[in-house]
């Protein structure tokens, strides 16, 4: 259980959360993302980590991001009979969805890039498609807040790279040929990869798929990046990674800091059928402990001694400088039944690299009281760290507030730095005080070694207003392999330079751009700038910090991304003076079927003058005049602001690749994309198949001033759905009687309420990963702080749960049985089902064996969209009902309960009909099933 960094280099080792920011801005994930994270915090300096968005760490990625899945197979109309009817003599099996849909989940992803340290070589690293529910179904520890897979000792679901290929960097921006790293195992599953700092080796961990227990475990295993020889780290067979919490770091060129499995480690400890004693919580001294909803906590003391077993890590040190420290961190007993493992008690210490014991830096005691206000943090010490600019020097923050983002104190939190070694007495210096205040982005200038400069404000602005982001500094590269600020000299100037890499924001949308800013004065020059007309380029990283003091701007070499509407990412490197692109990378198009869909970044307003956005696809070959409105399918996902001008501001660009990811709302444009050689009314059918999507339609929830957004949350809700039903409706793109509303997680939360509360606006909805009863989450969720104590009316009306007896559309429920994510336990889909069966909803329910919060397996993802697919064309292309009514006779019939139920060793499928929505089919062998009253 322990976290190792080396000083010289910021050596913190990767955690495999789900959700984390970028660590190695070397590496860029080259597949669609499937949703965008923006994280805004407060920077002391620009040494900060520079805000790359198509970064992502080298290490395994969760397998929320994909793997498995093998299909190459072209688009193909009428190869697969998609039968909508419900046969209750079948039972529930897995579904595939119909193939313009299941191809394109199935092409295989292009592979992730990784730039060596020099720049002048690149990994391709390969990747496989969905991986199949057999791998989740692994047999996994759930213990702390994280999951162990047992055999494997590493965290559990991790996606792996099925090889690596190295490529030259030519003087042209060529790619020279592939090396292909070979000598282990065919089979093996690539996790972990690493350059060494010089970039002359590459390290990666190895698992194979073997029935041994013991070969199942990660080995290190070292690579020759001229030949692409690869070979074991250590030569003994029992050395394995242990990668629970961290793998390893390279310390120099040559040598590298492993974590491991104990040597002296038996086998796993048993449950004792009998336990010592019953379950004791107490809260005898009348602490205040608030704490959310969290998953997969320690229940007993067998856990504990259980997590102890998979978590204790022996070090491994090989050949380092005996000049050099190691920072390690601890967690240690007491445990807690109520927090994860981030909040254990928590011990930094201070070792030489010949591993002697030089001073403890801190041992912090069990946070389980941090205040679920935003912006609370424990008490004490916290990112301890080495700073990148000057060698072996220590820098943490201490919280001056008690840890309570309420409290209002000045300063809120005070930076130290510290020598690794001190002199006898000597105290920590002050390196910055700062005061957070809520919604404001500072960042201010300081000298470490000038305790006679001022700290002095550089920027200062609303973290919500995106237009006013005057971008962030980019970072090179320094010969110990940390990050510093890349300072610029242009020409003879004296002045100070670096460079800030930005978003542009602008009521147009995002228009990237590169800028020479002069730190003294202030003065920017607009050096490179996205073409906004057509394209949507970003700058990426710095090419040209191989070698050490400023970057000269007449030799500036960057890295960018460019797409469009229709063309998919591709990356090049910019060289000044003449800013002349090579290309480097031809991936193809991901979805060539696809090639020529329609997309329009529209705008809109609501009723209260807010000003909304969203994007609108459209099927190829699509004409609204000639064609007619179509279904539409709205998929979003809430958001809360604290003021109107920021909630109304343009987010994202019009000119952005549309990627698709394997459960996007975007697939459902390929309905339209079959072959038309049938007779007449097969071509009138298959015509009606066709959706318009409208992608992220803004939902903001606005509280100015001492107002809460969520006190307003319903009519907010309300108002953002109906001026964008309004607009597609105008536009003729949409029948109003066949808009379906959707949203995973936030927006299942969101589609539930929307069917409640505006059922006049949707046809139906589909809801998945959800918490739909706030009382179930009690100690706040998302961004409201106050407790259910403190606003229970606001907690009782934003709950769907309470107004089930009001949803008379039909609503999809699908949720992953194992779901870990704080807030959406499976039980609040189970719950919210029987509450809608209760009243006679027309409602069912796909729970997902061994799913987590987002689903990764095939068989999952593919019966997804089955049912997805299911119910847009029995309740959104068919439907001609009115509002509230049912769809075969026109009555309401809400206490009427027709239901069935069926479950298998599979899947579980629930359904209930208030009354039903019975359709005659007609089954024509080899083509789907078509509803009767599409075809006369």
């Amino acid at each position: 259980m322990m976290r190792l960094h080396k000083v010289y280099q910021r050596l913190s080792l990767l955690h495999f959360l789900p959700i984390s920011l970028p660590s190695n801005p070397s590496l860029l994930p080259l597949s669609p993302p499937y949703r965008r994270i923006t994280t805004n915090f407060t920077s002391i300096t620009s040494m900060g980590a520079s805000r790359f968005g198509t970064i992502a760490p080298l290490s395994a990625m969760l397998t929320e991001d994909g793997g498995g899945g093998n299909s190459n197979a072209s688009v193909s109309s009428f190869t697969t009979t998609v039968d909508y009817e419900e046969d209750s003599n079948m039972g529930v099996v897995y579904r595939v969805p119909p193939p313009e849909i299941k191809d394109i989940v199935d092409a295989p992803p292009v592979p992730a890039l990784s730039f060596s340290p020099h720049r002048d070589k690149i990994l391709f690293l390969k990747r496989r498609s969905l991986p199949p529910l057999a791998e989740l179904a692994r047999p996994e520890e759930k213990l702390a807040g994280i999951r162990i897979d047992g055999n494997c000792n590493t965290r559990s679901r991790m996606s792996f790279y099925t090889g690596i290929g190295i490529h030259r960097i030519l003087s042209d921006g060529t790619l020279g040929p592939e090396i292909e790293v070979h000598g282990f195992p065919d089979g093996a599953k690539i996790n972990f990869v690493s350059w060494s700092p010089n970039g002359q080796h590459l390290s990666f961990g190895i698992r194979l798929n073997e029935e041994n227990n013991e070969s199942s475990k990660v080995r290190i295993w070292i690579a020759d990046v001229e030949t692409g020889n690869a070979r074991p780290l250590f030569q003994s067979p029992d050395i394995y990674l242990n990668a629970v919490f961290d793998n390893y770091v390279w310390v120099d060129n040559s040598n590298l800091l492993v974590c491991t499995i104990p040597l002296s480690r038996g086998a796993p400890p048993k449950k004792p059928l009998v336990p010592s004693g019953p379950k004791i919580q107490s809260n005898e001294a009348k602490n205040i402990i608030q704490v959310r909803t969290f998953q997969d906590l320690l229940k007993d003391e067998y856990d504990e001694v259980l997590f102890d077993y998979y978590a204790t890590s022996q070090l491994i040190l090989a050949s380092l400088d005996d000049q050099k420290y190691l920072l390690i961190s601890s967690i240690h007993r007491p445990y807690s039944f109520i927090v994860p493992c981030g909040r254990f008690p928590k011990k930094v210490e201070l070792w030489s690299a010949d591993g002697k014991f030089v001073r403890e830096l801190c041992d912090l005691p069990l946070a389980e009281d941090i205040p679920i206000a935003s912006n609370s943090v424990r008490k004490g010490m916290r990112t301890i760290n080495w700073r990148a600019d000057k060698p072996s020097m220590l820098y943490w923050v201490e919280t001056q507030d008690g840890g309570d983002a309420k409290v209002e104190v000045s300063p809120r939190d005070i930076i130290y730095t510290q020598p690794a070694e001190t002199l006898e007495g000597e105290q920590p210096v002050i390196l910055h005080k700062l005061d957070l205040r809520y919604g404001r982005t500072r960042t201010w200038v300081i000298s470490p070694g000038s305790k006679d400069v001022s700290p002095r404000i550089l920027f200062d602005r609303s973290s919500e207003d995106v237009y006013s982001d005057p971008g962030s500094p980019m970072l090179r590269r320094t010969q110990a392999g940390t990050y510093v600020i890349a300072k610029v000299k242009k020409g003879s100037d004296e002045g100070r330079y670096f460079l800030l890499n930005g978003i542009g924001a602008t009521p147009e949308g995002n228009i990237p751009f590169l800028d020479l800013f002069e730190i003294n004065t202030g003065n920017k020059e607009r050096i490179w700038e996205s073409d906004k007309e057509k394209y949507y380029e970003t700058v990426v990283a710095l090419m040209s910090d191989q070698e050490e003091g400023d970057l000269h701007l007449d030799q500036l070499k960057i890295l960018t991304s460019k797409e469009s509407k229709t063309e998919n990412t591709q990356y090049f490197i910019v060289t000044w003076p003449d800013k002349k692109a090579y290309q480097i990378t031809n991936f193809p198009h991901p979805y060539p079927q696809l090639a020529s869909l329609q997309k329009e970044m529209i705008r809109y307003q609501r009723k209260d003058g807010v000003q909304l956005t969203a994007t609108l696809y459209l099927p190829p070959g699509y004409n609204p005049s000639a064609d007619g409105p179509l279904p539409c399918l709205v998929w979003s996902y809430p958001g809360e602001f604290k003021s109107k001008d920021a909630a109304g501001q343009v987010r994202g660009s019009p000119n952005e690749f549309p990627g698709i990811g394997p459960t996007s709302a975007l697939l459902w444009l390929a309905r339209s994309c079959v072959n038309f050689e049938m007779a007449g009314f097969f071509f009138d059918y298959f015509k009606s198949c066709r959706f318009a999507i409208l992608s992220g339609p803004t939902i903001p929830i606005i509280g100015e001033g001492d107002e809460e957004a969520n006190d307003r949350y319903v009519e907010q809700l309300v108002a953002s759905a109906e001026a964008a039903v309004e607009e597609v409706v105008q536009r003729g793109v949409a029948h109003p009687k066949k808009i379906a509303v959707g949203g995973h997680s936030y927006g299942a939360f969101m589609t539930a309420n929307l069917l409640a509360h505006a059922p006049h606006l949707f046809c139906c909805g589909i809801a998945r990963s959800g918490a739909y009863n706030r009382t179930l989450t009690p100690f706040g969720f998302q961004n409201e702080d106050r407790t259910l104590w403190e606003a229970t009316n606001t907690y009782v009306e934003m709950s769907p749960f309470m107004s089930a007896n009001k949803i008379k559309k039909p609503i999809l429920l699908i949720h992953g049985e194992e779901d870990n994510n704080s807030g959406t336990l499976t039980m609040q889909s189970d719950r919210f089902f029987n509450a809608l069966k209760g009243h006679g909803a027309l409602c069912r329910l796909v729970v997902l064996p061994y799913e987590s919060h987002g689903y990764a397996a095939r068989e999952s993802i593919m019966h997804v969209l089955w049912e997805t697919d299911r119910w847009l064309h029995k309740y959104c292309v068919s439907n001609t009902s009115d509002e509230g009514e049912d769809h075969d006779t026109g009555t309401v019939k809400e206490n009427e309960n027709v239901g069935k139920e069926t479950k298998d060793s599979e899947s579980k499928v629930v359904s209930a009909s208030g009354g039903g929505c019975t359709e005659a089919s007609l089954k024509y062998e080899g083509h789907h099933a078509m509803p009767r009253s599409s075809l006369w």
